[in-house]
């Protein structure tokens, strides 16, 4: 059953109409509805808080890594573990064609009901999983593929064992490598970006963030924690802290915003799906025009750019 947010409840009662409609066969009034439906999505998501746009952005349904890999991929093969502890379940790797492109997936993955949520541990990877995540890389490099990476995290793991298996040598060093990668790299924000959870599979020569999804260096829960003791002020804090693709465009902290419908990419996921493999189609192709001289040195400039001072 699909699940609406607050403002989404028009929605709901909409498509209600409609199936009911649909199952008395009066198409007349399945097609009013439906421009009724079109109308109610303009009004409300056209005008929609920063709030509002990270709850999209954590919706329940909306699409994980998993559910793109499937949409857009064909002859995909899944690759297991880092070689050293064990196979973490928050981090999914994939090689196979997008288009007629062969490439190599990385994906954060959160899971859905609980059984498969604490499987992939809510999408928190641990140590394990960000070294399998460069270990699919080098192995893509070593056969001269492109590398995709769809970024959905809360963060990484904080726990002691991750804490103990060098959970932040695992993110530095994967900052480290993946930008010093030979093939062309892709990363896509295609709900949460958190932190350096997020950090670990986004250094990339194309960052993209789909339009209802976010990235930022602490969840707004954590922040109103810390600035003002009070963790209802959530709302406050998503206002301050900038976080939504538009502001980070606005920043030139990110290349692109891809485009998912509006209504959002829980509703219309094979939409959304489309637009991600046109996305990485297109990148692809201006890519491949640079040399890898010139593709490195736009990498170096891009990732030390941000930031600015002032005397």
């Amino acid at each position: 059953m699909a699940t609406y947010l607050d403002f989404e409840h028009k929605i709901k009662f909409i498509q209600e109409d409609i199936i009911s409609a649909q199952v008395r066969h009066d198409y007349t009034a399945v097609e009013d509805l439906k421009n009724k439906l079109e109308k109610e999505v303009e009004k409300i998501y056209g005008n929609l808080s920063d709030f509002q746009k990270l709850q999209l952005a954590r919706h329940l349904d909306r699409p994980y890594a998993l559910d793109y890999i499937n949409l857009i991929m064909r002859d995909k093969y899944e690759i297991h573990g880092d070689r050293h502890f064990r196979d973490d379940a928050a981090i999914i790797c994939y090689m196979g064609y997008i288009g007629d492109e062969k490439v190599m997936v990385i994906g954060e993955q959160k899971g859905r009901g609980t059984k498969n949520k604490l499987k992939r541990n809510f999408g928190m990877p641990h140590p394990e999983g960000y070294r399998k995540a460069l270990r699919a890389a080098k192995l893509a490099e070593k056969f001269n593929m492109p590398i995709v990476m769809l970024v959905d995290t809360p963060g990484a793991y904080p726990g002691i064992g991750a804490e103990e298996r060098n959970q932040s040598e695992a993110i530095a060093r994967n900052l480290l490598e993946f930008s010093e990668l030979k093939v062309p790299t892709i990363s896509i924000v295609i709900g949460e970006g958190g932190s350096g959870g997020a950090l670990a599979i986004g250094v990339a020569d194309k960052f993209a963030m789909m339009r209802y999804s976010v990235f930022s260096v602490i969840s707004p829960e954590g922040c109103s924690a810390i600035l003002w003791n009070d963790p209802k002020k959530v709302e406050a804090a998503t206002n301050a802290m900038k976080i939504l693709a538009s502001d980070l465009k606005e920043l030139d902290l990110i290349d692109d915003i891809i485009d998912e419908p509006l209504i959002g990419a829980h509703r219309e996921k094979e939409a959304s799906a489309t637009a991600i493999a046109e996305y990485i189609t297109n990148s692809l192709v201006q890519l491949k025009a640079m040399s890898e001289e010139e593709r490195m040195d736009a990498r170096y400039a891009k990732l030390v750019k941000p930031g600015a001072f002032a005397e």
